[in-house]
């Protein structure tokens, strides 16, 4: 589903454009750029796992009236892509949907389907702000310009947290990254770094007793100390990989939603991106 904008009559008189997203780092991307030009309901809710989010009869009445909605698709969310097929919202945006970088491909493919955690790059994620604030701008035009300055305002701060990645795990005992499941390609792929996941794309996956000895004298044999859990997904699996490996966990976001207590913390995509940064340092023996 790619955005089909439309100028919403008065849009710039009456009101804030009403806007519906599907996923944390969407939402934050579309309040940061939309700013007091824009409502934003995030379906996923605080703790939520947004993969297997079912709908509400309210949150189906917010698709109907909303001006854009904003979704990952590829099947990230297959019950809330049917809804918003269903409802047929007056502008649909994959943020996804033709960004990311194209000598990745290969790289990002694996059980079946293609990582859909693109913001976990955070060029990526600043090309996806841009296409939220083209797509509001589209909407609002008497507010377009100051969209726009604060889509670029976002983009210098995630150019910055780029910087920070880059020169954080430049230098790293280990380049393996031993993760819950497969939800860090991005960032493994932006930072030259190599993910050896538990589990496929689905969180609800669990390897079978061969995969895991496989992973252990895999992690045994890269140097690792640490296998890497998230906060959303039960780190059971993980847990026993670090038992048998010799190893210790600590925790990774793939930012798919922030924890209640993040979220009553103030927490946000960059203070995350940069909690995952310390992480990951640690884990990898990074100087």
């Amino acid at each position: 589903m790619g955005a089909s904008c439309s100028e919403r009559e008065g849009a710039g008189e009456d009101g804030a454009i009403d806007v519906v997203t599907t996923v944390y780092p969407l939402a934050y991307a579309t309040e940061r750029v939309g700013g007091d030009a824009v409502t934003v309901t995030n379906l996923t809710p605080p703790g939520g796992e947004p993969h297997d989010l079912e709908l509400a009869p309210d949150d189906l009445e917010r698709l109907l009236r909303a001006d854009l909605v904003v979704l990952v698709g590829g099947g990230f969310q297959p019950a809330v892509e049917e809804a918003i097929e269903a409802a047929s919202p007056a502008v649909v945006l994959d943020a996804a949907e033709g960004v990311g970088r194209s000598s990745s491909t290969d790289e990002l493919e694996a059980g079946g389907g293609e990582d859909p955690h693109v913001w976990l790059d955070p060029l990526i994620y600043a090309d996806i702000a841009d296409r939220i604030s083209s797509a509001l701008g589209g909407i609002d035009p008497a507010r377009a310009e100051s969209i726009a300055e604060r889509s670029a305002t976002l983009r210098t701060e995630l150019e910055s947290l780029d910087d920070e990645f880059r020169v954080g795990l430049e230098d790293c005992r280990t380049r393996v990254m031993f993760t819950s499941h497969e939800a860090f390609g991005y960032l493994a792929y932006a930072y030259g770094l190599e993910q050896q996941p538990l589990a496929g794309l689905s969180p609800e996956a669990e390897p079978d007793p061969a995969r895991l000895a496989d992973l252990a004298a895999q992690a045994r044999a890269s140097g690792a100390t640490t296998v890497f859990t998230e906060d959303l997904v039960p780190a059971e699996v993980a847990q026993t990989l670090a038992a048998e490996a010799g190893l210790v966990t600590a925790r990774l976001s793939p930012l798919e939603g922030l924890t209640d207590e993040q979220a009553a913390a103030g927490a946000d995509y960059l203070s995350v991106m940069r909690d995952n940064l310390e992480s990951l340092r640690d884990g990898l023996a990074c100087s």
